[in-house]
């Protein structure tokens, strides 16, 4: 078999794995489908009135903020990837891997591909919830493939960076330890409102410099505007950014991780 071809066959195998080991444990996949759809019900019952503001860019605030499900999405896959990959360390099937062939990018590699599988699965029920109650895409079916594309490429970004922690710590519960960190995030960002409505200036600035604002922005804009070049540039640029950062640094953990064993 050549290099290509048993690389291959590694990743494979190691995203199945991935995939099945998080489909036998519902508390964890349950969470990542419907607290964000939980959500999305309050705040769009909660917060329709803020559609009457001048200048809001939709009548529907379920159109408005259901880019916020597909985020909250990612966050889960953050947790969920770094804590079964810390979970792997601590029982030695990490060191056991170690004394075989297999390439270190392969592990890597089909532990995310675990990861944005479910994450690509989490953003189709988001979005076909959200088709079931009125949401319509303004960009059609060319709109949710590109929609689903940057949810996956979003989704890769944080479970990177939820693996570099596991393999940085060893630890399950410093990765859960990120959830609030990057749930912050999120709520410092254009979720609620669009930026220029923001009237508080702290706010504003931080949203503005928050790359979450952009890809939420990017997911809103395929909804709500149509084929908006600026804002699915900035989203992709900033999820590709998140994920060259989390992969980068994934794989230099790895390998001291994997030197120790």
């Amino acid at each position: 078999m050549t290099p290509g071809g048993m690389l291959a066959v590694q990743v494979k195998a190691l995203a199945r794995r991935s995939i099945r080991r998080t489909l036998r444990q519902p508390a964890s996949v349950a969470p990542a489908i419907l607290f964000p759809l939980l959500l999305l019900a309050v705040n769009t019952g909660g917060l329709r009135a803020i559609t009457q503001l001048p200048g809001f860019p939709t009548s529907s605030y379920l159109d408005f903020f259901i880019a916020f499900t597909f985020m909250q999405g990612a966050l889960f896959a953050t947790l969920n990837s770094g804590t079964d990959l810390a979970r792997d360390i601590q029982t030695g099937f990490l060191s056991r891997l170690s004394l075989t062939p297999l390439r270190r990018i392969s592990l890597l590699a089909g532990h995310l591909s675990g990861a944005m599988f479910m994450g690509l699965v989490q953003a189709l029920i988001y979005l076909s919830v959200g088709v079931a109650f009125g949401v319509r895409l303004e960009t059609g079916f060319a709109g949710v493939i590109v929609l689903l594309a940057l949810a996956g490429l979003v989704t890769l970004g944080f479970a990177s960076l939820g693996s570099f922690f596991a393999l940085r710590t060893g630890s399950g519960e410093a990765v859960q330890g990120l959830f609030p960190l990057f749930f912050v995030l999120l709520f410092l960002s254009s979720m609620y409102l669009p930026r220029n409505l923001i009237s508080t200036d702290w706010f504003r600035e931080i949203a503005t410099y928050n790359p979450v604002s952009y890809m939420i922005e990017a997911i809103r804009s395929l909804i709500i505007e149509g084929w908006n070049a600026e804002a699915l540039a900035l989203g992709f640029g900033c999820a590709a950014a998140l994920a060259t950062v989390g992969l980068t640094l994934s794989s230099i953990a790895l390998r001291t991780r994997l030197g120790r064993a």
